[in-house]
């Protein structure tokens, strides 16, 4: 039964953390060991909703911050254990779940364990099945169950960002588009309709297509507009009557899902066009004023989030939120995932600064 040390250092309770499997669908073991590692802390109140972990801080104070992470991984492919390692002079812990984003919940737990009188109370959230399917996300499940959990002023995911403040985030679409045509011999073409020749027109389109720069309150969010799968036939030997091609569209969130779908519609008018997935983005929520105070603490540069994060959960609720974490994002899922030590260090720093000074 794995055990975790709150008195150890963030960065030996990121290996503590990230040697205790947790893939999407196998939390348990790690949420058990958050759960006896925070039940007993005097100052949290702690709630369990399946392998999230609620502890929050009942002070009285005028404002609250949920400050939240998730504690699953994508699988692991022989990068656990974690081990220190060094790159161009710097060192890093190298091993899955370290960018994404066991070191941002360590540097959490820690600060949850040991800020007993911070400034503003707060609200930890540690949650399941962030990599899979959004249905079977712990804070979606939990919006659904407790939303009086999730009110406050402000939230922080600890997503990776480089140990920067990344504001809101982009919005996800995901659509089929279809081309129809008739089945014959290929030795007699003529007869049929290629489904797949069809599909060109779609793929010029989005080989043309030329994504936004959007400001939004400060700013600027890149939108992409790309094919990522294609499939269509049926045998070497006939000519297939349906070719599907899968289109990803991250817009900026200053689009809602309808406006980003009528806009997609637009781009590729003429084709049977069917959304199977799609989610808001976030405003960067910035001009709140304590989001405003807690960049001036951090020392940060806001950045936008490019990639869809759970902030987006936060925004549709009404409570403005960023993503601050260790980690470069671009290692996530990566089978080379390492973070910088001292970027975990700096958050650390960061946030337990903001929550105690006066």
């Amino acid at each position: 039964m794995p055990e975790l040390d709150l008195s150890a250092t963030s960065v030996d309770l990121t290996r503590a953390i990230c040697d205790i499997p947790s893939v999407s669908g196998d939390e348990r073991a790690l949420a058990d060991a958050i759960e006896r590692a925070i039940g007993d802390l005097p100052h949290l109140e702690v709630f369990r909703d399946g392998d999230t972990i609620v502890a929050r801080t009942n002070l009285g104070r005028a404002q609250r911050v949920v400050i939240a992470g998730h504690i699953d991984t994508v699988p692991i492919n022989d990068n656990v254990p974690t081990r220190e390692i060094e790159i161009d002079g710097r060192a890093h812990l190298w091993g899955r779940g370290t960018v994404d984003m066991k070191a941002g919940v360590a540097v959490q737990l820690k600060l949850a364990a040991e800020l007993v009188d911070p400034r503003i109370d707060i609200t930890w959230m540690w949650y399941d099945h962030e990599e899979v399917d959004a249905a079977l996300n712990g804070l979606n499940r939990l919006s659904a169950t407790r939303p009086d959990l999730f009110a406050g002023d402000f939230a922080i995911l600890g997503e990776p960002s480089n140990g920067q403040v990344e504001g809101g985030c982009n919005g996800n679409l995901r659509a089929i588009v279809r081309t129809h045509g008739v089945r014959s011999h290929s030795a007699r073409a003529w007869i049929g309709e290629n489904a797949i020749h069809k599909a060109a027109p779609i793929l010029l389109r989005l080989a043309e297509y030329r994504p936004r720069e959007v400001p939004v309150e400060g700013l600027v969010y890149r939108e992409g507009l790309n094919a990522v799968r294609i499939g269509g036939g049926v045998a070497g030997n006939i000519i297939p009557d349906l070719c599907e091609v899968e289109v990803n569209y991250r817009f900026a969130p200053s689009r809602s899902v309808e406006e980003a779908t009528r806009h997609l519609e637009d781009v590729l008018a003429g084709f049977e066009v069917e959304v199977v997935d799609s989610a808001a983005g976030a405003r960067p929520g910035l001009d709140a004023p304590l989001a405003q105070e807690f960049v001036a603490a951090v020392g940060a540069e806001p950045r936008p989030k490019y990639g869809w994060t759970d902030v987006a959960r936060f925004s549709a609720m009404g409570v403005p939120a960023v993503n601050y974490g260790p980690g470069d994002p671009h290692l996530a899922h990566h089978d080379e995932e390492r973070v910088p030590i001292d970027q975990i260090e700096d958050v650390e720093h960061g946030l337990r600064t903001w929550l105690t000074s006066s």
